[in-house]
C-alpha cells in the first residue's frame, strides 16, 4: 500500500510547479523522477513506473518541469531545467530525509539530471538513474551530450532499449565501459525510447516496466 501526496515547490526564475510523492509502506529508498520532454509528470509510463517501483520499496518523487506546468510547448532552457532539477531534490531531501535519495528521469529529465550533477553534486543524492538516455537525436548519432558524464561523481544506472533511436547502443556501450566500475547499463531487447517492445519479443511493455523497477531496487541495493 502507497501514499501519494501532492507537494508545490519554487524553481528560481520558474515560478512553482507540482510534484507527487508517491511513499509505500516499507520505503527503503527515494528516486527523484524527472519527467521527458513531450509528456509530463503523469504520463502513463511514469505512473506504471511509480506503481512498480513501489512494490520494491522505492518511494518516488515525481515533478513538473516550468514549461510543463504552464503548458508551453517548447521545454525550458537547460539553466531552468537544472534549477528545477535541484530544487526538486531539496523538496525530496525535506519530504522524507531518512530515505537514501536516487535521481533521474525519462529521457531529457534524465539528461538534465545527469548535467546538474556533473556541474555540482545534487544534494545527499547517491546514485542517478536514466530510463532512456537521450545520447543523440534520432539519425543523428554522436556523443557529445555523453561528454559532462565524466564529471560526475556518483554511481549510475542506464536503461536502454535495442531499438532506442536516441541511444545507438555501439555508441553508448563503450561511454559505460570507459566510465567507472559504478557505471551499470541494462539493455531491454527490442524496447524502443519509450520502452514499447515488439510482439515478437514474448513479452509485454507492464512486464517490461517491472524489469525496470526491479533492476532499479536490486542496483540500488547492492551498489549506491
Amino acid at each position: 500500500m502507497s501514499v501519494t501526496t501532492d507537494l508545490r515547490f519554487a524553481v528560481p526564475d520558474g515560478g512553482e510547479v507540482s510534484g507527487l510523492f508517491v511513499r509505500p509502506a516499507k520505503a527503503r529508498w527515494l528516486l527523484v523522477l524527472a519527467h521527458g520532454a513531450g509528456a509530463g509528470m503523469r504520463h502513463a509510463f511514469l505512473e506504471t513506473l511509480a506503481r512498480e517501483l513501489a512494490v520494491t520499496g522505492l518511494a518516488t518523487f515525481r515533478f513538473q518541469f516550468p514549461y510543463m506546468e504552464q503548458r508551453r510547448r517548447f521545454p525550458d532552457p537547460p539553466p531552468t531545467l537544472m534549477a528545477t532539477v535541484r530544487a526538486a531534490v531539496r523538496t525530496a531531501v525535506e519530504a522524507a530525509p531518512e530515505l537514501p535519495l536516487l535521481a533521474g528521469g525519462k529521457s531529457l529529465g534524465g539528461r538534465m539530471t545527469s548535467l546538474a550533477s556533473a556541474q555540482q553534486p545534487l544534494e545527499s543524492v547517491r546514485g542517478l538513474v536514466f530510463f532512456g538516455f537521450p545520447l543523440h537525436p534520432p539519425n543523428r548519432p554522436g556523443t557529445k551530450r555523453a561528454d559532462h558524464l565524466t564529471a560526475i561523481g556518483v554511481p549510475m544506472l542506464f536503461l536502454q532499449g535495442t531499438r532506442d533511436r536516441f541511444a545507438e547502443l555501439e555508441l553508448l556501450r563503450p561511454i559505460c565501459d570507459k566510465l567507472s566500475s559504478q557505471v551499470k547499463l541494462h539493455v531491454v531487447g527490442t524496447a524502443d525510447h519509450s520502452f514499447h517492445v515488439l510482439r515478437s519479443s514474448g513479452r509485454t511493455d507492464p512486464e517490461v516496466v517491472r524489469e525496470l523497477a526491479q533492476t532499479v531496487a536490486s542496483w540500488a541495493q547492492t551498489t549506491c
